[in-house]
């Protein structure tokens, strides 16, 4: 049976952008599953009722429904143990990497980029969306990201951690990529997706990793519209 997964895209349905869909679609290509991307829109809620979920993604594997990224990923290792991990000892470890990216990455690049995203959305999508996000932000979304390139430098320090962590090493799974480096790589390919902003120099090792990430399975990432 077919693999689905449902995934927040912009009109274009294969413009695919939320960090957390990136995790579980590399974390599937990962595991040399073929699988069906279901798009999925702001206001389509209703369509997820049978999960009793209002957010993707959403696996639906023969007759398991799972939601959220990280469950997706353990779902994937216990049902598809013969093909590579994507987790590998304490998932403890793996959380605190989702902790991090959730907390300082993802804010650091909503702060640089979110003025971007209505121009992806329909109507009725660019109407809930920047609604929804002025009320969070309280301000609007031009206000939220003005004066982003004089910002830039410090969300480029706000990567440090990111930059020891790969020292020495491709990827942060080591010689070769696992969930922690997928769930890392979901902001940088909402960011590519969504805006033409250029969040990485060309020097940094970030910038190299990121390169190395998009070539993965046959540059399905690279191969995303933008």
């Amino acid at each position: 049976m077919t693999i689905r997964l449902f995934e927040l895209c912009g009109t274009d349905p294969k413009r695919v952008f939320s960090p957390f869909c990136w995790r579980s679609r590399m974390a599937l290509a990962h595991k040399g599953l073929a699988f069906e991307s279901v798009p999925w829109r702001f206001t389509e809620q209703a369509a997820l009722a049978f999960a009793k979920h209002d957010k993707v993604p959403v696996l639906v594997d023969g007759e398991r429904v799972v939601v959220e990224s990280f469950d997706i990923a353990r779902h994937l290792d216990e049902a598809y143990p013969a093909a590579p991990s994507l987790l590998h000892g304490a998932p403890e470890a793996y959380r605190f990497i989702g902790a991090w990216t959730d907390t300082v990455l993802h804010a650091g690049i909503a702060g640089l980029v979110v003025s971007d995203i209505p121009a992806v959305l329909d109507e009725a999508d660019r109407a809930y969306f920047v609604a929804s996000r002025e009320k969070r932000y309280g301000k609007t979304l031009a206000e939220v990201t003005a004066g982003r390139e004089d910002r830039l430098p410090a969300f480029r320090a706000s990567l440090l951690p990111l930059r020891h962590a790969l020292r020495g090493r491709d990827f942060l799974g080591g010689a070769a990529p696992d969930y922690g480096d997928y769930t890392v790589f979901g902001g940088f390919m909402w960011a590519r997706v969504v805006s033409p902003l250029e969040l990485l120099a060309a020097d940094d090792a970030v910038h190299a990793w990121r390169e190395r990430m998009l070539d993965l399975f046959g540059g399905m990432a690279r191969a995303t519209p933008r």
